[in-house]
């Protein structure tokens, strides 16, 4: 149990697992007991017993293209976690993923829906987002996977975080992290590309191309938005290398990224080899300050 989240993430620095910690952030302490309780044996995780909320006004943009079983699930996730707005960008999914969330929108003020024509890619669909945060003046801006690689009891524990930094992420690669259902080839790869882009562009940062971050939209203001153009793993790359030139604080905190539990992975070689041919050129692409 930890009375708010500094103490989770001290608590954390010693290999607890988050997925097991109660945060009671002015909570009851035997109700918050006996929801996590509950929830935990139902698989949901340590659910509170109302969403924490942050001192900050905060959007959650989810991507999707063809998660039709898991957009209505992670959005009640996300909001039994963290008092916040959700931003569904749909890329014209041919399986209904889109109508599904129209349907939680028209019943939810908290939710929007973005829809896109065709598979537009991960990069413009969080720039979108990101739009879409600054035009409405929130204070912090999250990007988060669909598909529940991302837990969302960790949520709240990055936008906290955000207090010290402009940019946080949940990192596999800081102690406390992992990944959990990888085989040996992916972990390797995504090992390599990291070790590969934090001594290309000496950032000091470890995970370099996770999805689960937490923005200033304030910081978001002062970066070039219209020059990034990255895709995928490459456009998390670029985003926290612009955000470090810039001179704003980033900060890793560890979290346990699990295999996607329902569809498949949008990974594929042409996102790899983006990745890769971008990172020698954004040394000479981004100036500093």
């Amino acid at each position: 149990m930890a009375k708010d989240f500094a103490e989770v993430e001290a608590m954390i620095s010693i290999g607890i697992n988050s997925a097991r910690i109660v945060v009671l952030q002015e909570q009851n302490e035997t109700a918050a007991i006996a929801s996590a309780e509950k929830h935990v044996a139902e698989g949901r995780g340590p659910v509170p017993t109302r969403p924490h909320k942050s001192p900050w006004r905060t959007l959650v943009v989810i991507p999707t293209y063809n998660e039709k079983g898991n957009v209505k699930p992670i959005v009640q996730a996300v909001h039994n976690y963290l008092d916040c707005d959700v931003l569904i960008v749909d890329d014209g999914s041919p399986d209904g993923t889109g109508e599904i969330a129209d349907r939680m929108a028209a019943t939810d003020s908290r939710i929007q829906v973005m829809h896109r024509e065709g598979k537009q890619g991960l990069g413009t669909a969080y720039l979108a987002g990101f739009a879409f945060a600054m035009k409405r003046d929130y204070e912090r801006v999250c990007e988060m996977d669909a598909d529940f690689s991302h837990a969302p009891w960790d949520l709240p524990r990055l936008v906290y975080a955000s207090d010290e930094a402009q940019l946080v992420i949940g990192s596999r690669y800081v102690k406390g992290g992992c990944t959990v259902g990888w085989g040996f080839r992916r972990r390797m790869l995504s090992r390599g590309a990291n070790l590969y882009t934090r001594m290309m562009l000496s950032s000091g940062i470890r995970d370099n191309t996770a999805g689960f971050r937490c923005f200033h939209t304030d910081a978001l203001r002062k970066i070039d938005l219209e020059a990034v153009h990255a895709q995928g793993y490459a456009f998390q790359i670029e985003m926290a290398f612009r955000m470090r030139r810039k001179g704003f604080q980033v900060r890793e905190v560890p979290i346990h990224f699990v295999d996607r539990r329902v569809g498949q992975s949008k990974m594929d070689g042409a996102i790899a080899r983006e990745a890769l041919m971008l990172v020698p050129r954004l040394r000479g692409r981004v100036k500093r300050g």
